[in-house]
């Protein structure tokens, strides 16, 4: 049996988790013992489905599945047409687990708030630079200029329309596509990621691949 199943809505997702969970000593940086893991097997994406699709049909996708991994992990966006809101959609997320086979002590329901560009974001130079800017120096004055960033702020409230205007406006013209997202999510430390949905990923992989005490 395997140890880990990640089912997300789409591919800028995948790549984002497979970036986190593939980079070097990622067990290391996420602070639990090291567990089997490789993308290509075990992301799974609901291909045609989407945040909706998975939100509405999660337990017949990921059944199939049941038998083969000992924990899961559903990923949706908060923000698409009809969400009804983070909290809703967790609570169906983790019905859909429980009917799935991975009751609450092995399945873990996320919701990205707003949407998983979320994830690309944070005040580190892997940022600027994978986004096609020289440093953050660079891109932080040019995102407060157009009223993406507020003072002080590390993350762009609308992070997809920010990514996409630093992307097309930036000294290199780079394409939004999954590769990007598993660019940054390889290389920024994990503390400097302020998003709750990812806060709780890492603790429950804690809770699930403990550390040997002294380990």
């Amino acid at each position: 049996m395997r140890d880990l199943l990640v089912y997300v809505a789409d591919g800028n997702m995948a790549g984002a988790v497979g970036g986190l969970l593939e980079r070097e000593g990622a067990h290391l940086s996420i602070g639990c013992a090291q567990f089997a893991f490789d993308s290509r097997v075990d992301i799974k994406v609901a291909k045609g489905q989407n945040d909706p699709g998975v939100y509405t049909r999660a337990d017949a996708l990921m059944r199939p599945f049941a038998g083969e991994y000992r924990y899961a992990v559903v990923i949706v966006d908060e923000e698409w047409d009809g969400s009804p809101g983070a909290a809703a959609i967790e609570e169906r997320l983790r019905e859909h687990l429980n009917a799935a086979g991975w009751p609450a002590e092995r399945g873990l329901a996320l919701v990205v708030s707003p949407e998983a560009d979320v994830w690309l974001w944070s005040d580190s130079p892997h940022t600027a630079t994978a986004l096609g800017w020289p440093s953050w120096d660079a891109l932080r004055p040019a995102l407060e200029g157009e009223g993406f960033l507020a003072p002080e702020a590390t993350k762009p409230e609308r992070p997809k329309e920010a990514a996409e205007w630093a992307l097309g406006k930036g000294p290199k013209r780079i394409p939004r596509s999954s590769k990007l997202y598993r660019e940054v999510s390889g290389k920024v430390s994990i503390k400097r990621c302020e998003d709750n949905a990812l806060a709780a990923f890492v603790h429950q992989l804690r809770i699930w691949f403990p550390r040997e005490v002294g380990g």
